[in-house]
């Protein structure tokens, strides 16, 4: 059974940061993309960054210059440092990755269970 967990979210005032790590377990053949994505009520899930595994890395306008993913392969684990948070940079962030389960045909798509991020004074 493969999952994904991430950690690390909470309440920061503007201008903090936070730092989501997010880890795949289970019986795992190998790992493509791996990313995050946030959603706030009312609205659609949207990108916020995504990385290969070479460590080619794709952002979200919004956040541009202010966040940085990475990923360790080794581990199975993606990160996003977030830096000069704003408020609209509330939401539920979702860890995403492409991930081929061992003794299986294809890869397909998995989400981490969501972690909540609050900027506010």
């Amino acid at each position: 059974q493969v999952q994904l967990v991430e950690s690390g979210g909470g309440l920061v005032q503007p201008g903090g940061s936070l730092r989501l790590s997010c880890g795949a377990s289970g019986s795992i053949a190998s790992i493509n993309s791996m990313g995050w994505y946030r959603q706030v009520p009312g609205k659609e899930r949207e990108l916020v960054a995504d990385i290969t595994r070479e460590g080619g890395a794709n952002y979200g306008d919004s956040v541009k210059d202010r966040f940085t993913i990475s990923r360790d392969n080794a581990k199975n684990m993606v990160y996003l440092q977030m830096n000069t948070l704003k408020p609209e940079d509330t939401a539920v962030y979702y860890c995403h990755a492409h991930i081929w389960p061992s003794g299986t045909l294809y890869a397909r798509d998995y989400w981490g269970q969501g972690t909540q991020v609050t900027v506010s004074s």
